[in-house]
């Protein structure tokens, strides 16, 4: 985790910043073969150089990116309470984390990118 952590140490708020690293924690350890790093300040996860997930902190949220990947688990996300737009999700700090839905959309993302040799789907 040594990439996120300056990212980490940033975050001012305490319990973000431990949750954060809680979930930045649990998929290193989940997919270990994907890769770590931080772009545009934010702290993510590639795989043989391709997006497949990537997250950022707010005031109310720990948003997550999961690049177009909502659409295949839009019920889900709905299920978990979760506010949400085309291209982000929005975890309340004062609600749990839906570690399923995670693991969903990081299991599309890599195999639905498999072939892709771009960092973004075209």
């Amino acid at each position: 985790m040594d990439v996120f952590s300056e990212y980490l140490a940033g975050i001012d708020d305490p319990f973000h910043r431990e949750r954060t690293e809680v979930v930045l924690t649990w998929i290193k350890n989940k997919y270990p073969n994907l890769h770590t790093e931080i772009k545009w300040n934010q702290p993510m996860f590639t795989d043989h150089g391709t997006f497949i997930i990537g997250f950022s902190v707010s005031k109310k949220h720990l948003a997550v990116a999961p690049e177009v990947t909502i659409a295949h688990v839009e019920d889900d996300i709905v299920k978990a309470g979760y506010d949400y737009t085309e291209q982000l999700i929005r975890i309340p700090w004062n609600g749990p984390v839906d570690y399923t839905l995670l693991e969903k959309m990081i299991a599309f993302n890599i195999l639905d990118k498999a072939d892709c040799s771009t960092f973004w789907r075209k």
